[in-house]
């Protein structure tokens, strides 16, 4: 048995849009055996699925990948659930995480359940798309899994949102995204654009202002 990792704490329910994502694996083939994997990425809230991921084989590095494209396209989550499969304990994703201040909830191991929300979407993913399609290539089951997400997203209904698509309960929810930090060069910038004359000095040795 594994050991949870740091971070693991009671669970935590998604009150807004960008307040829980979750993610997992699920697996498939090919028509000639070949056997391939799908990164899947969710808003609990919303029930919105951000990426599906889909190649033979998945890193840490590619996950980080996944997870940031989704993150330019939807916001920063404040939390991301995940069992403790060795793409998402590895130290460069928990290192990621944490210089993004996002915090990371793991499951306990062994216990499924406790990531309902991306179990349930699997099971819909499994009976809807895996299981009625033989994928002639790689390339093929991308393209397939792809429109059956974007299906999924805009005209699925829910009962869990009122009848409602997931791409609609996005857009009722209002959560403003959360700002990004400003660099240091911008910091600067943003003194040089200052019409009126300041007393504003840099120590050179110590990078302290003083006004």
């Amino acid at each position: 048995m594994r050991r949870v990792r740091p971070g693991q704490q009671g669970r935590q329910a998604a009150a807004h849009r960008n307040h829980v994502w979750s993610w997992d694996f699920v697996s498939d083939q090919v028509e000639g055996g070949s056997a391939f994997r799908i990164l899947t990425l969710i808003d609990e809230h919303t029930r919105e699925c951000h990426a599906t991921h889909v190649a033979w084989s998945i890193r840490a590095t590619d996950v980080l990948g996944v997870l940031e494209s989704a993150m330019r396209k939807h916001g920063t989550p404040e939390h991301i659930r995940s069992d403790n499969g060795p793409e998402f304990i590895a130290y460069a994703i928990q290192d990621w995480m944490q210089h993004r201040h996002i915090k990371m909830s793991y499951i306990k191991p062994g216990s499924p359940w406790e990531n309902a929300y991306i179990e349930s979407f699997h099971d819909k993913l499994r009976d809807e798309c895996l299981n009625r399609e033989v994928f002639g290539s790689l390339a093929e089951a991308r393209v397939v899994v792809e429109q059956w997400r974007r299906e999924y997203n805009e005209y699925r209904p829910h009962s869990s949102l009122d009848y409602g698509t997931p791409a609609q309960a996005a857009t009722r929810c209002q959560t403003p995204l959360r700002p990004r930090l400003a660099t240091l060069d911008e910091t600067f910038a943003a003194f040089d654009s200052v019409r009126e004359p300041t007393n504003i000095k840099i120590n050179p040795r110590t990078q302290e202002l003083h006004l």
